[in-house]
């Protein structure tokens, strides 16, 4: 058990877990609305749409690749979902059917030129980003969808209470679907054998082919289940939206790159978990909304996310250099 301690407070985890510790605690004494039932309920609300992003880029950065189209793909299968949803009476069912299979067939289209043309998966990712985006922007001309179904518009609400100051709080749709998210990536990466594969492909995918590893099926899956947990998080943004804006969810990649690299994930794959990454969308999330409490301007959260970002990479190349030191030694 001591030993186990030890391994826990040497951890990436148990550092960041701290730096979210004192930070809330900073904001706490700093302003009188942070530790708030509101702020922090708004603030689990509007962080799912990055949140579930950050479960499927996690998967992908483990195994060694990277996605910079997911933003995109969110934009294209909640526009394809519920411009039907509009027109026809498909139910919840049908919404998320839509959504899921047009993401996967986007996220398999990149695995395939990714796996085929030998192309690095920064460059494919950051072209279909411009190639998806482009093409939905050219045949919606950009229009709004703001008229949704009425049970879509409803959402969920369990387990509703109301405060002393007349504020209902409830397990919202957002809520749900981003613990979901996080639940089926930590099964996938820690209860399968092909989540043990993607550690394996991520760490040296020399060794795994030797090893008879189904590379390009490994590839699909991964893209595929990016491109899944992209069409999940778009019907959570849409939802609390209340309408689809083709061009509101482009922009928002830096921030969820930010999350899961400050949560332990490499770059150069192999390494990441879904608690680092739980945290790491903590720690954004806190950060952006203790700026805006303490009345910072906004045009600050992309200079501090940058930072976030070059800090978390510089210490997990650090980290890994010492590692690498000591084995050679």
């Amino acid at each position: 058990m001591p030993k186990t301690i030890q391994r826990w407070t040497r951890s990436h985890e148990f550092w960041l877990l701290a730096v979210v510790i004192v930070l809330s605690l900073f904001l706490t004494a700093a302003t009188d609305s942070f530790l708030t039932l509101q702020n922090l309920f708004d603030l689990l609300t509007s962080t799912s749409f990055a949140g579930i992003l950050a479960a499927g880029l996690l998967v992908v950065l483990v195994f060694g690749g990277i996605d910079i189209s997911f933003t995109a793909i969110a934009s294209v299968a909640q526009y394809v979902a519920l411009m039907i949803a509009k027109t026809y009476p498909i139910g919840w069912f049908g919404v998320f059917l839509v959504a899921c299979c047009t993401g996967i067939l986007c996220g398999l289209f990149n695995a395939a030129i990714i796996h085929k043309v030998r192309i690095s998966s920064v460059i494919v990712t950051i072209s279909t980003l411009n190639i998806f985006y482009g093409l939905l922007i050219y045949i919606t001309r950009g229009d709004y969808i703001t008229s949704l179904p009425s049970y879509f518009r409803e959402g969920i609400w369990w387990f509703e209470f109301t405060d002393s100051n007349g504020f209902p709080y409830a397990i919202n749709f957002q809520a749900l679907l981003l613990v979901v998210a996080f639940f089926m990536t930590w099964v996938l990466l820690n209860k399968t054998n092909i989540g043990r594969q993607i550690y394996a492909m991520g760490g040296n995918e020399i060794a795994a082919e030797r090893l008879g590893f189904h590379v390009f099926g490994l590839r699909c899956l991964v893209y595929g289940y990016m491109g899944f947990m992209a069409a999940i998080a778009s019907i959570s943004q849409a939802q609390l939206a209340q309408s689809v804006t083709p061009t509101t969810l482009i922009g928002k990649e830096l921030e969820v790159l930010a999350a899961v690299v400050l949560g332990g994930a490499s770059l150069a794959g192999g390494n990441g978990s879904v608690f680092g990454a739980v945290l790491g969308v903590m720690l954004i999330a806190i950060l952006q909304n203790g700026l805006i409490l303490l009345g910072v301007s906004s045009y600050w959260n992309q200079f501090f996310v940058g930072c976030v970002i070059l800090l978390a990479v510089s210490a997990t190349a650090l980290s890994q250099r010492r590692r690498h030191a000591g084995l050679a030694s």
